[in-house]
């Protein structure tokens, strides 16, 4: 890790602490970085927005890809104040950065009360073994849908 890299984490963590010390949310910050320049920031915004999708990592990427035109974050690395969520991990392999660093582990978060195991659990299950009922209905019109999509001529891919 340069010191550039502990810049930037220092600047996640920074955005985490004025969360807590605000109360907009969590204690969670996130920067995205694209040739050594910031091009995003986001802090968790779960609680002042009512929005449970407000996570730092989200907001960031959000922030970056507006400020890109783009809905991909090519050559660009993440700084999260902590390890990822599964929702923000998943995300992040959404924008396709080329790297992620984080602070905090999921262990730290848990022991703040921030535990999102129950997830990493449920993820691995079948559909019928998860606790929220999850149920098929309406494929064929669905299916319909994406049919339209392979068919289409003029669209942009991702």
């Amino acid at each position: 890790m340069t010191h550039q890299d502990s810049q930037f984490m220092m600047r996640a963590i920074e955005l985490a602490r004025t969360s807590v010390e605000t109360s907009s949310g969590g204690p969670f910050g996130c920067v995205i970085v694209k040739d050594g320049e910031i091009i995003g920031e986001g802090n968790n915004r779960v609680t002042s927005t009512s929005d449970p999708t407000a996570h730092a990592e989200i907001i960031a990427i959000r922030d970056a890809c507006a400020r890109l035109g783009s809905f991909q974050l090519d050559g660009c690395i993440i700084y999260t104040s902590c390890e990822p969520c599964p929702m923000c991990l998943s995300a992040i392999y959404w924008a396709r950065p080329e790297a992620v660093f984080y602070a905090g582990t999921r262990e730290d978060a848990a022991a703040a009360g921030f535990d999102d195991q129950y997830i990493y659990d449920e993820i691995a299950l079948e559909n019928e073994l998860r606790r929220m009922r999850m149920q098929t209905l309406l494929r064929g019109e669905a299916r319909n849908v994406f049919k339209l999509w392979v068919d289409k001529e003029d669209k942009t891919r991702y």
